[in-house]
């Protein structure tokens, strides 16, 4: 069984963020998925789908993602606004009423998809009634495999500028995490950096921006003086079975596809 991941879009309907064409960018992803993956099960979005979290930003993007051939699993990142997507995204059926967050099973897998989200906030919390939620659920999986989803890291990933702003209680998530074996994986966006390892035992990965990247912690740099690093997006491929997990990561275009001229 397959999944696509893609992370971080930061969608506009108009213009370019931090110099870089979202459209050309997610346009080129949609292809590529179409072309080499079209067998996939969904596509999970781990947040900041959009730059501005307008409907009409969220219509447009929309009209990209119609283009996949599977359902796209949407989640929130601080970049997103949870009516407006709500309006326009299909979301399952037994979505929480409140919040972005879902369970959706293929076969013998679970995916547990988490909201983060705090209005007008970069970082990210799992409040108590969005946390009792993910417990029940992984109580009432009794041991079934389950990747867990979301946009804000739990755990620190030696980020300087972006560990400040991942989920301020990282701890509590892992804590109930690693008390269910079950879990095979932790995926997370945000941060814009590839990074994976384990966390309390348990797998995580992080992804690629499918508009841009942050540079890595060395050499030092700061928000005010921040600038993409030249590295192409990517998307994640998860392939399950029952020997396992694995997740490949997928460039599907140049650097240079709209991105600012060196």
């Amino acid at each position: 069984m397959k999944l696509i991941w893609m992370s971080d879009l930061h969608f506009e309907a108009e213009g370019l963020v931090l110099g870089h064409d979202p459209r050309l960018r997610l346009q080129a992803a949609v292809d590529f998925i179409a072309e080499h993956h079209s067998d996939a099960a969904a596509c999970l979005i781990t947040g900041d789908l959009v730059e501005t979290g307008t409907v009409r930003n969220y219509q447009a993007l929309k009209g990209f993602l119609d283009g996949l051939p599977m359902p796209v699993l949407p989640m929130t990142g601080n970049h997103d606004d949870r009516a407006a997507l709500r309006a326009v995204l299909p979301l399952p059926a037994a979505a929480m009423p409140e919040f972005i967050q879902y369970r959706c099973d293929f076969g013998g897998l679970a995916v547990l998809c988490l909201d983060t989200l705090i209005p007008g906030a970069a970082a990210g919390v799992l409040c108590a009634e969005r946390m009792g939620w993910l417990k029940a659920e992984l109580d009432a999986l009794n041991g079934r495999p389950v990747i867990v989803a979301m946009h804000h890291p739990p755990m620190t990933l030696g980020l300087p500028m972006q560990d400040p702003d991942n989920l301020r209680n990282g701890d509590a998530l892992l804590t109930l995490l690693a008390e269910h074996p079950n879990v095979l994986h932790l995926l997370a966006g945000h941060v814009h950096r590839p990074c994976s390892g384990t966390a309390r035992g348990i797998p995580f990965t992080t992804a690629k921006s499918v508009l841009y990247q942050a540079p890595g912690p060395r050499p030092e740099w700061a928000w005010s003086s921040f600038l993409p690093a030249a590295e192409a997006p990517a998307l994640t491929v998860l392939d399950y079975s029952a020997g396992g997990l694995t997740l490949q990561q997928c460039q599907f275009c140049d650097h240079g596809l709209g991105a600012p001229a060196a």
